[in-house]
């Protein structure tokens, strides 16, 4: 999915971050590297070597570099929710009570771990995080909405969104 983003990111253990470091400096073969890898992580190093036009020990040594300088955040599987049985995507929004900003990290962490949560989004505006799922239908994610966020005392609101269709951008490089 194309993320949805501010200037502020949850990391991997759901604390929010600051995501407006200065830019890393990428030159044309990194940024070609990054096409090619957005559009197909499995991309064996050889092959990715060829595409850019370096030897597979620069290119080994450049996707190197991209992880640890945290320009490449990780590599992972798409795998389509239906396939599992999980028809419906929907975005949720959802807006805390004012006393519940002081613990948004414990927030996060609670929703990343449900099952049908496919993505949680810290964001700016009058909500404070948009929430990916995926449910077996339409009562399914009733009795998400009901169940798990609804009945939340830190919850002011949610408003659900249907996913009808889900097309991810292959290969976009930002820049």
């Amino acid at each position: 999915m194309t993320s949805i983003r501010t200037a502020r990111d949850v990391d991997r253990s759901g604390r929010p971050q600051d995501v407006r470091s200065a830019p890393t400096a990428l030159d044309d073969v990194d940024r070609a590297i990054l096409r090619v890898l957005a559009a197909e992580a499995r991309t064996p190093n050889n092959a990715l070597a060829a595409a850019v036009g370096v030897a597979p020990s620069t290119c080994l040594a450049r996707v190197r570099s991209l992880c640890e300088r945290g320009v490449i955040r990780g590599f992972h599987a798409d795998v389509d929710p239906a396939a599992l049985g999980h028809d419906l995507q929907a975005m949720i929004a959802v807006g805390l009570q004012a006393h519940a900003r002081a613990h948004l990290a414990q927030m996060v962490r609670r929703l990343a771990a449900l099952p049908e949560v496919l993505d949680v989004y810290f964001v700016a505006g009058a909500d404070d995080f948009l929430v990916h799922v995926a449910t077996p239908g339409t009562d399914a994610l009733r009795r998400f909405v009901a169940e798990q966020l609804n009945t939340d005392p830190d919850v002011a609101r949610t408003q659900t969104s249907l996913i009808f269709e889900h097309t991810r951008a292959s290969g976009h490089v930002p820049g």
